[in-house]
């Protein structure tokens, strides 16, 4: 039976490949060449598991000690630079592959933050770190406003997701089934989001 440890690694690894796809998706769409695609997928997929890893002072991190991690963010970035039209027409259901990754950096962040002795509050938002730092670097290498800023219930589906992991560990349950529950409510939420549009409340416009 796979043991915690393990499992947090292939949550971290599914969700480096996802956010490396859009990462150098976007990077294609600026008509970046090769390297600054590779670039890009390699920022998108591992920036939020690297910061996570140096707040909790788990150095180095991971994705610069397991070569896992970068070779993952490599065929990410090559697949879609020469296979960029047949992964553009996938950008809608990119979206939902979108807050697969989303739900496994989130709950794998969490997890990570409470073996490492932080607080539930702490350990909670790591996780929403792992879930969003990669795409907030992407956006701004990019000179965008950051997606998680603009998005529809980006951030909060990644605290959502966090939070019930922080829960259930505080309840005792197992690390598998509080990731299970944690992870799907995640995704529903940014599912939602995208399905109906739902946003968080904005500041009313000057007069």
């Amino acid at each position: 039976m796979i043991d915690v440890e393990s499992f947090t690694v292939v949550l971290d690894l599914g969700g480096t490949f996802v956010f490396a796809i859009s990462g150098a998706m976007a990077a294609v769409h600026r008509r970046l060449d090769l390297f600054g695609v590779l670039v890009l997928s390699f920022v998108a997929g591992n920036l939020g598991g690297i910061g996570r890893d140096l707040l909790i002072g788990a150095v180095p991190p991971a994705a610069l000690s397991d070569a896992r991690y970068l070779v993952t963010s490599v065929v990410a970035g090559l697949v879609t630079f020469f296979l960029y039209a047949g992964v553009d027409r996938l950008r809608r259901p990119m979206l939902l592959f979108d807050a697969v990754g989303l739900s496994f950096f989130a709950v794998a962040g969490a997890q990570k933050a409470i073996e490492f002795g932080l607080s539930p509050l702490m350990s909670a938002l790591l996780g929403m770190l792992t879930g969003i730092g990669g795409g907030m670097t992407r956006d701004i290498l990019l000179s965008e406003i950051p997606q998680v800023l603009r998005s529809d219930f980006y951030a909060v589906a990644a605290l959502a997701g966090a939070a019930l992991v922080v829960i259930g560990d505080a309840l005792g349950l197992p690390y598998g089934l509080s990731a299970l529950v944690a992870g799907g409510v995640c995704f529903g939420l940014r599912l939602m989001a995208i399905r109906f549009g739902w946003k968080l409340p904005g500041p009313k416009q000057m007069p």
